[in-house]
């Protein structure tokens, strides 16, 4: 039986198309503090799947990078009140996945750890994110960045993410649209807003 090309797979389940110029990522397994480039839609170009968004994100202001190592995430419940979040409230974006891991603590202060990997309500679904540009002050060059809204952990990311209690944002199928069109609000993806989830240890 012949595998579906991942590049036709993405288009049509999102209903966008690659852009010409992108490069689909090949790693099964991504570290945020590396900053890897990875595949979402843009409020800007929701027809077009983009792959030079890199993970952690930068604000316009930001003298230097330094501050993406703690941009990776952020908290949906908090995001009109942070700084760095605030001004882009409407730069909307869903990021692509097939899986995501996380890592369950073994002990109290998180020295032994247990990774996890956590398949989605689909095969391919999106996490809710924001996205903004920074311009480098030396070289002028342009950093097109994002980051990932978390929320409260349901029950089995509660379990998983047994430090702080966190999860970041599915979308639902039928929410993807409506948060690119902004007719979704960011207090109506903190929970009760749940979808389900199963995790492997691995």
């Amino acid at each position: 039986m012949q595998m579906k090309d991942p590049k036709v797979k993405l288009e049509e389940r999102f209903k966008a198309k690659v852009s010409d110029e992108a490069i689909l990522p090949q790693s099964d397994i991504f570290n945020g503090f590396e900053h890897p480039k990875i595949a979402l839609i843009t409020d800007e170009k929701p027809e077009e799947i983009q792959c030079d968004f890199s993970w952690g994100l930068l604000p316009y202001w930001a003298k230097d990078d330094t501050i993406r190592k703690n941009t990776l995430n952020a908290r949906i419940e908090t995001i009109a009140e942070k700084p760095t979040y605030r001004d882009i409230l409407q730069n909307r974006c869903i990021i692509l996945a097939n899986a995501f891991y996380d890592w369950h603590w073994l002990d109290e202060k998180g020295k032994n750890k247990q990774r996890y990997l956590i398949h989605g309500p689909t095969e391919l679904f999106a996490f809710a994110g924001l996205y903004s540009y920074w311009t480098h002050p030396q070289t002028g060059e342009i950093h097109a960045t994002f980051t990932i809204l978390t929320t409260e952990a349901n029950e089995t990311m509660a379990y998983v993410h047994n430090s702080k209690k966190r999860m970041p944002v599915l979308l639902k199928q039928e929410d993807e649209k409506r948060w690119l069109q902004h007719t979704l609000e960011p207090q109506q993806l903190a929970l009760p807003y749940q979808v389900p989830l199963i995790a492997f240890p691995g």
